[in-house]
């Protein structure tokens, strides 16, 4: 499907972005231009440069703030690699832009913006969750006059569809809404909501967005395979956003007539650690059949979490009833990190004290065989396979994705 779409030229993308923000509008004013880390695939580079150029005689200031989430802070020469800024254009034309991380865990960092109410967050789930929810956000947001969203929009396994004031909510947010959003999301399911526009979670999310003061703008694009640009929207973030999920769910999903008995999904370097690998899963768990199996394999990947690892070691991964059939037992564990462990674990049941995931989750990486069955995945020697053994057997129900975390699978209706 996604071969059908063209993608843009860099001078056409310079073009649009040239065209969209113009200068009169953001004359004197003191921008925060809000990215994401280096586990998305973006041309930043060249979205940031030309920003940057059409913006910098008109604006008072123009900063960078990464929008982490609860991901490990990136250094200063990780930041100008991911942008395309040269240790000499730092020190150069460059040098008056400050670069900032995230840091959703410590409060003098944050700001309270208000609540959400129990009322509202019964409405807005559709009765799944009622409780107030206290919204706070990167207090950096309080110095700006505009937040410039430049962001991806990908299917999502908790919100839908990424991008627009996700990139608020949760990517510069503090831990309360932080975790009630990806606890909703569980609650619906990743194949209950990923690649689905209208959510839930999206609800909440844009809903805790109209309380920024500050004038919100947005840059969402849609990636290509090759890391060209298939589209790239400008305007308010629900607006942008609205136009890229729609190309989103043209060009992220491939449909397929059947499910498959084993899945090889490869991650890409830039999952370095399971936490964000686990998007590995997340697109594909809805094509693998009952009973089948997933593997992992990230050669590459030595960590659970960086900055949840020990979390998840002690809580392990399973299915959603495990936790919701027994949450006295999980009461003091953050519901962020439960929620990754079910979309890890995928589909499953909870009964008399036994689970049965759907699929069998099998990881092949660094992560040793001893802990893997901790945190209750299966175990395989990355060094025992070899890709190639898994290609064109698509009629053997047997799946090879060489890049998987991005494009969402789909079994057709």
């Amino acid at each position: 499907m996604a071969d059908q779409f063209p993608t843009l030229s860099a001078d056409a993308v310079r073009q649009i972005i040239a065209q969209s923000l113009k200068p009169d509008e953001y004359r004197n004013q003191r921008v925060l231009l809000i990215v994401p880390d280096n586990t998305r695939t973006a041309p930043l580079p060249l979205l940031f440069g030309a920003v940057f150029e059409t913006l910098r005689g008109a604006v008072k200031q123009l900063d960078v703030l990464v929008a982490l989430g609860t991901h490990p802070p990136m250094s200063e020469v990780a930041i100008c690699q991911m942008l395309g800024v040269s240790p000499a254009e730092r020190a150069g034309l460059f040098a008056n832009v400050q670069f900032f991380n995230h840091e959703w865990d410590v409060p003098e960092s944050l700001v309270h913006l208000g609540a959400l109410s129990k009322a509202e967050t019964f409405k807005i789930s559709n009765g799944l969750m009622a409780e107030d929810v206290p919204v706070t956000i990167n207090k950096l947001v309080e110095h700006y006059d505009t937040l410039l969203v430049l962001g991806p929009v990908f299917p999502h396994e908790v919100v839908g569809f990424s991008g627009g004031n996700k990139y608020f909510f949760p990517g510069i947010a503090g831990a309360d809404i932080l975790n009630f959003f990806h606890w909703l999301g569980a609650l619906i399911s990743n194949v209950g909501i990923i690649g689905i526009k209208h959510t839930p979670v999206r609800a909440v999310v844009d809903r805790a967005a109209k309380m920024i003061t500050a004038t919100r703008r947005c840059l969402a694009f849609v990636v290509a395979k090759d890391g060209n640009l298939h589209g790239l929207f400008y305007g308010t973030p629900e607006d942008a956003w609205d136009k890229a999920s729609d190309l989103s769910s043209q060009v992220h999903i491939q449909w397929v007539d059947k499910p498959f008995q084993q899945v090889l999904s490869c991650a890409p370097l830039m999952y370095d650690e399971l936490w964000v690998a686990g998007k590995c899963m997340y697109k594909l768990e809805p094509v693998v059949a009952d009973g089948g199996e997933l593997i992992i394999y990230a050669p590459h990947l030595a960590h659970i979490s960086v900055t949840h690892g020990k979390l998840i070691e002690q809580i392990g991964y399973h299915c959603r009833p495990y936790f919701t059939e027994q949450m006295e037992k999980f009461q003091e564990f953050p519901r962020g990190v439960l929620a990754h462990s079910t979309h890890v674990r995928g589909a499953g049941t909870f009964e008399n004290g036994v689970e049965k995931c759907r699929v069998r989750v099998t990881l092949a990486s660094q992560i040793p065989p001893d802990m893997c069955e901790q945190i209750n995945l299966g175990y395989r020697d990355p060094a025992s396979i070899n890709i190639e053994d898994f290609a064109n057997r698509e009629d053997e129900g047997v799946l090879l994705v060489r890049k998987a975390g991005e494009m969402l699978y789909r079994l057709k209706p």
